[in-house]
């Protein structure tokens, strides 16, 4: 019986070393947990593009769309895919918040972090015919009335979008959070909303402010990075220099499925470290205006602890938090 085992362990043992020789062998997917344009999709498109033109991966990259519940149903696909080392998915801050406002019961300890590649930022604008000219207007409103200004973002209520309006107000000294409008809207949804007069102000992340702002459609009043960031976008304060002291990080990285193999893993940080050394990523940051921010896989699940709570914190302020 134990000579059995023995063997039986020896056949686990090469098998794993033979997959890991020839890893991977078929074609990947990149999963991006909402509709196309985001910043979701951005990243893992441009990512697979970089990895292929590298020569990085020599197998073909599929991005596939799995929009819905602001994350929620892609981190649900994933659970199926238990133990998969063909299937990845990109997320950013609302992996943690869609659980920490109790919209799904699976959270960033549900998947396997590989790594994260950058911090991106969220950025306020209005349409080119709004009243409004800066941020600070916009908070002197809600000040007197948090039911004059309706937000909309591309994430569900509680998450990304809706929480990086919230604690610039809240930073700002607008009280009852809870009656400020917010309408979340699908991607393509949202600027159409604003230029229409259906939303006072759109809370997104900066790549979704680019286009818009470059074609004259939007005014950009500020951005919740930490400094200026740069671009077209140099020239749009930060929310310090508008007299708003608060920030919010976009971290955005990829995530493996539970349980996915240790070789897989291994591979995939080693594959990003390099990617991001590559002069080719270096421009890709700087076309979104995104921050270079490498971190491997455990050191990324030890950042994602940290943050997990910092949200906790924010959500359980402003009556979000789920216990």
């Amino acid at each position: 019986m134990k000579l059995r085992f023995g063997i039986f362990m020896l056949a686990v043992f090469f098998t794993g070393i033979l997959f890991a020789e020839i890893y991977p062998a078929k074609p990947i997917t990149f999963i991006a947990p909402a509709g196309p344009g985001g910043g979701w999709d951005t990243t893992a498109r441009v990512v697979s593009q970089i990895l292929k033109e590298t020569n990085l991966v020599d197998q073909p990259i599929i991005v596939v769309n799995m929009p819905g519940g602001g994350g929620g149903v892609g981190l649900a696909h994933m659970q199926s895919k238990k133990g998969d080392p063909y299937t990845m998915i990109v997320f950013s801050p609302p992996l943690l918040l869609i659980n920490l406002t109790g919209q799904t019961g699976y959270s960033y300890k549900n998947l396997t972090p590989l790594a994260m590649l950058i911090h991106d930022y969220g950025a306020f604008a209005v349409s080119k015919k709004s009243k409004f000219n800066s941020i600070s207007e916009i908070m002197e409103a809600l000040k007197k009335d948090p039911k004059s200004i309706k937000v909309g973002g591309i994430s569900s209520f509680g998450s990304m979008d809706h929480i990086q309006f919230l604690i610039a107000a809240k930073a700002a000294g607008v009280k009852n959070l809870k009656d400020i409008t917010y309408v979340s809207f699908q991607e393509g949804e949202h600027l159409a909303a604003l230029l229409g007069g259906h939303i006072d102000v759109l809370s997104t992340g900066l790549a979704e402010t680019v286009t818009a702002m470059q074609a004259g459609a939007v005014r950009v009043l500020a951005v919740t990075a930490p400094q200026r960031v740069g671009g077209i976008l140099s020239s749009v304060p930060t929310l310090r220099e508008e007299g708003i002291d608060a920030e919010f990080i976009n971290w955005r990285g990829f995530f493996g499925p539970p349980d996915m193999p240790s070789y897989a893993v291994d591979y995939w940080i080693n594959t990003f470290s390099k990617m991001v050394q590559r002069p080719e990523w270096d421009k890709i940051v700087s076309k979104y205006s995104w921050t270079k921010a490498f971190m491997n896989g455990k050191d990324f699940e030890n950042y994602l602890d940290k943050v997990n709570e910092n949200y906790k914190e924010i959500l359980r302020e402003i009556g979000l938090y789920k216990e």
